[in-house]
């Protein structure tokens, strides 16, 4: 009798989302990243938001079809620490990425002032 009034708790509080919704959450973010892409911006501009749209519609699918959004609180640590690691990732490794195009177009300008001279 214990375990029937239990799993009638657990299934009042996991109340089914609204998947049409979502899915017209998502149909609406999509159409926005193709309205960002055609906008007149600088394109690190337009790769922020890009970016932030896509960061969105994975928070939206993690939570509702993944159902992160009813499960504790470990188990979305668990799903977001990827994500943090994979941030830092490329902020550490930003620095390298600049390094190498710097010594290219020094060694491009060398070049082109060493044919000056000939």
């Amino acid at each position: 009798m214990a375990a029937t009034t239990h799993a009638h708790a657990a299934t009042a509080e996991h109340k089914h989302p609204n998947y049409m919704a979502i899915f017209w959450t998502l149909a609406v973010l999509t159409i926005v990243e193709l309205i960002v892409v055609f906008l007149p911006f600088a394109k690190f501009t337009n790769g922020v938001m890009l970016c932030a749209l896509a960061l969105a519609k994975a928070i939206l699918v993690a939570m509702y079809f993944m159902h992160l959004r009813f499960e504790l609180r470990t188990l979305a640590m668990i799903a977001v620490t990827p994500l943090v690691i994979a941030t830092l990732l490329v902020f550490v490794l930003l620095p390298d990425a600049f390094a190498v195009a710097h010594k290219s177009e020094v060694k491009k300008g060398a070049e082109s002032a060493a044919s000056e001279k000939h």
